[in-house]
Parts: structure tokens; C-alpha cells; sequence
């Protein structure tokens, strides 16, 4: 990439590639990707890599995931404008912005505050007004403005996350990767009443979440 003049291009690119070419198929995320500038979330240094395929590093210990995962992950939530959506690891603040373009009201708690400091300024930068950053422990999300239509956690979790299902509306989704630290699988609960269907989606790999209903953060 020769400079910042080529970033719509490369964006382009990427959601050719790496959304639709990866087989998904909702509008909404597919133009809430070509909207979102990913450059802007990674840092400095990242920003030729911005529009490859991968996750990057965003200093913490965390990363911003790859586009087709950010996306596989939108689309599983089956979203519409208007829609309250909790987000649990705020991390580079890319998966918040790209719910807000879709139209949905966010809310996203980070455990860091160094990134949710940075995240809400990008956001200031940007003039997304619908996303509401909070510090905290994201595995107990937020429930001072449950109940919420949609929930996706964007860190590994060890279990099914109950005290969010708890925070979820009735016939809401939640999307979140379970598994071990090593490799999980991006499963996706609706909840009926006080039972949820769940549905195995894809493995994938992600840092682990850290918290009460997490992972413990000196665990091997």
C-alpha cells in the first residue's frame, strides 16, 4: 500500500476477499465494512497491514480479529437498525463501530482502560454518538441497561457466559467463542424464556476473556 490514498481501495478489496468472498451474505454487514475505516483502529505502524486478512495487535495483549471473523460474527447476530447491542471487550473499538454503522445502539464494556480510553476518543474522532464505552469486568456485562436485544463477546469464553444470557432479552442472540485458552467454537444462543438454542458455528481462536465469569488472568 503506497499511502492513505489507497485505503478505500484496500478496503474494497478486503470485503470482496475476506466477507463476501468468505461466504457472507447480509447487506448490512457488508456495507457497514466498506464504511468503517479499519486503519483507523489499528496502530500506526499496522496501518499497511489493515486491510490484510488477519488479526493485528493492538498492544494490551489483545488483538483487532480478522475481517471475516468480524463479520461471520455480525452477521450471526442478525441485526437491524435500532437494536440495543452489548458488546463485552471493546478492544480496538473496530467490531462497536461496525455495529453502530449498522444502526444499532452499543454499548461495549473494556476491562482496559488504556483501550477504552482510545476507543472512545476514536469514536469522538469518527462521530459515532450511538456506542457508550464502559470500563469494567465485560464478563458480567452491564446490567444497568439490560435487557439487551443482542450480545457478542469478542474474547474467548470457558462456558456457556450465563450471567449475560441473564441480560438478554427474550428471543435475543448471543454470539460469543467458547472453548479452552488454545482453540474454541463461535457458538450463537437464542434464548427462549429461561432455555436457550444454541448453535455451533465455526472454531476459531481468540485471547481469552478475563473476569468473574471468565477466565482467571493468572491462569497458566
Amino acid at each position: 500500500m503506497s499511502g492513505r490514498r489507497d485505503f478505500p481501495q484496500a478496503r474494497d478489496r478486503m470485503v470482496e476477499t475476506e466477507v463476501i468472498g468468505r461466504g457472507v451474505a447480509d447487506r448490512r454487514v457488508i456495507e457497514a465494512m466498506r464504511r468503517v475505516p479499519r486503519h483507523r483502529f489499528v496502530p500506526p505502524a499496522m496501518e499497511h497491514d489493515a486491510y490484510s486478512g488477519s488479526a493485528l495487535p493492538i498492544g494490551g495483549g489483545q488483538t483487532i480479529s480478522a475481517p471475516n471473523m468480524v463479520a461471520l460474527m455480525t452477521e450471526a447476530l442478525a441485526l437491524a437498525p435500532g437494536m440495543k447491542v452489548l458488546e463485552v471487550g471493546t478492544g480496538s473499538g473496530y467490531q462497536a463501530a461496525v455495529l453502530a454503522a449498522i444502526g444499532c445502539r452499543v454499548i461495549t464494556v473494556e476491562r482496559i482502560p488504556d483501550l477504552a480510553r482510545r476507543a472512545q476518543k476514536l469514536f469522538d474522532e469518527l462521530g459515532l454518538a450511538g456506542i457508550v464505552v464502559k470500563v469494567g469486568d465485560g464478563s458480567t456485562g452491564f446490567k444497568e441497561a439490560a435487557p439487551y436485544d443482542r450480545i457478542v463477546v469478542t474474547a474467548a469464553a470457558p462456558y456457556a457466559p450465563r450471567t449475560l444470557m441473564e441480560q438478554l432479552a427474550d428471543g435475543g442472540i448471543l454470539v460469543a467463542p467458547v472453548g479452552d485458552r488454545m482453540e474454541q467454537t463461535l457458538m450463537r444462543y437464542t434464548r427462549a424464556g429461561d432455555e436457550a438454542r444454541e448453535e455451533a458455528l465455526v472454531r476459531c481462536v481468540f485471547v481469552p476473556l478475563l473476569g468473574r465469569d471468565g477466565f482467571e488472568a493468572d491462569t497458566p
